[in-house]
C-alpha cells in the first residue's frame, strides 16, 4: 500500500482504522456497533468514512454479501503510526525533544522505556532514514 496515496487520516478515520486493525473484515454495520454507545455517530456517518477511506486506499472491499460490503485494512497500522507520528515531529518543527519531554513530564515514558530506545539506537537505529529504519 502506498503511503502516500492514503494521505492523512483523520481522528476518527484512526478509530475507524483502529477497530478494522482489531476485527481484521467488517461490514459497515459491524464496524458501527464496535463504536462506543453514548458517542456513536450515526450509521450514515460511518458508512461516509468508511467510503473515505477506500477512496483513500486504507481499506479495500474484500467481499459483497447481500448490499453489504466487507472491508479489510489495506494500510498497516505501523505505517499509518509512522506517518502519524512523522507528522507530528513536524508540525514541532522536525525534533522529537517536544514530544519526548512531554512524554516524560506526564509519566506516559518509563525509565525502561528509555534504556530500550538507547539499545536500538546502540544497536543501528541512529544515522538511518526514518523511512528505511526497521521496527525492532
Amino acid at each position: 500500500m502506498d503511503e502516500k496515496k492514503a494521505g492523512r487520516l483523520t481522528r476518527f478515520e484512526m478509530e475507524i482504522m483502529n477497530l478494522l486493525w482489531t476485527l481484521g473484515r467488517a461490514s459497515v454495520r459491524e464496524i458501527h456497533e464496535q463504536l462506543p454507545g453514548p458517542r456513536r455517530p450515526a450509521y450514515t456517518t460511518v458508512q461516509t468514512i468508511v467510503t473515505r477511506l477506500f477512496e483513500k486506499g486504507a481499506v479495500r472491499q474484500v467481499r459483497k454479501i447481500g448490499n453489504a460490503h466487507i472491508y479489510e485494512p489495506a494500510l498497516q497500522k505501523e505505517n499509518a503510526y509512522r506517518r502519524l507520528i512523522n507528522d507530528l515531529i513536524q508540525l514541532l518543527g522536525g525534533s522529537a525533544r517536544p514530544l519526548m519531554a512531554h512524554l516524560v513530564e506526564s509519566n506516559q515514558i518509563s525509565l525502561d522505556d528509555l534504556r530500550e530506545m538507547e539499545k536500538a539506537l546502540k544497536d543501528g537505529g541512529a544515522g538511518k532514514p526514518a523511512a528505511r529504519r526497521k521496527d525492532k
